[in-house]
């Protein structure tokens, strides 16, 4: 399992190359990504399709290959192979079959996005890949994100990345959120801020909305965890958008009235984020 490039082919480790040399063939997500980058690389291997429509199928022909004695190699289109990507009914198939399944490990557009996140309050994360398209489903999975205390990584494509980020900005606005484009390529781009600010700084450049992104949810404050404890989801809705424009207990008073939650537990929720707001570093321009 070869985790090759998210963008910049420079990324290639010195193990992938070696190992994409050495083998008799390279299953591959889309043969026409991985043919190119192994042109990049001066090699010419068998290209076996192997994607999220046919994996099961072509999984077989890989092991029959295995039973033969060859090497194969498996690169999804970039990055690590199974992460929101084809291989996991690979590797089960090879490994159901008796063979070994090697980690060729390198570059993780999640696991990049985490180390430029600065999530000072994470212990550890979740990886919650692309929300559902629509429905029912899609406003579950969002709340679900919205009120999970821990930090998340998620996906996105440039089609829904403004519908996603006006989501996000009314399940958790002032949650922050670190939104990563482009990765690795020449118009890499890295924003932290509150999840409620991001629709205006999305809208303020077109370019921003294109290109491929991963957004880290940040974790909340043990503070939020600890008193939200109850708090029904439309108080706090209603809280962030009041604190923005009222002072505290003026906006702790109205949301107790227009939501009906208790004015204690508003009260210590609206200060833990008022104390992680002021204590969160500047956002970079």
């Amino acid at each position: 399992m070869v985790a090759t490039p998210i963008g910049n082919l420079a990324d290639i480790t010195l193990r992938a190359v070696h190992v994409l040399g050495l083998v008799d063939a390279v299953a591959c997500e889309d043969t026409r990504v991985t043919g190119q980058l192994l042109r990049h690389l001066g090699l010419d291997k068998p290209l076996i399709a192997l994607h999220q429509h046919n994996e099961q199928a072509a999984a077989r022909g890989v092991v029959d290959r295995l039973a033969l004695g060859q090497r194969v190699a498996y690169a999804s289109d970039a990055g690590t192979p199974a992460i929101s990507d084809p291989g996991a009914l690979l590797v089960a198939a090879v490994a159901a079959a008796g063979h070994r399944v090697l980690p060729i490990p390198g570059a993780s557009s999640a696991v990049a996005a985490l180390s430029a996140a600065g999530d000072t309050l994470a212990q550890g994360f979740t990886f919650i890949g692309f929300a559902p398209a629509k429905g029912a489903e899609r406003r579950a999975w969002l709340q679900a994100a919205a009120q999970a205390p821990l930090c998340q990584v998620m996906f996105e494509a440039p089609h829904r990345i403004e519908a996603l980020i006006a989501s996000l900005a009314e399940a958790a606005p002032q949650r922050r959120i670190t939104l990563c484009r482009e990765l690795t390529k020449q118009f890499e781009t890295i924003a932290t801020m509150a999840a409620v600010e991001l629709p205006a700084w999305l809208a303020a450049d077109a370019n921003r909305a294109r290109g491929e992104f991963v957004l880290v949810l940040h974790a909340l404050p043990a503070a939020v965890v600890a008193d939200d404890h109850g708090l029904p989801p439309e108080a706090e809705r209603l809280l962030g958008p009041l604190l923005r424009e009222l002072p505290l207990k003026q906006a702790v008073a109205l949301a107790a009235e227009l939501s009906g939650a208790p004015r204690n537990a508003l009260y210590q929720h609206a200060l833990a984020l008022r104390q992680a707001a002021d204590a969160a570093p500047d956002a970079p321009a």
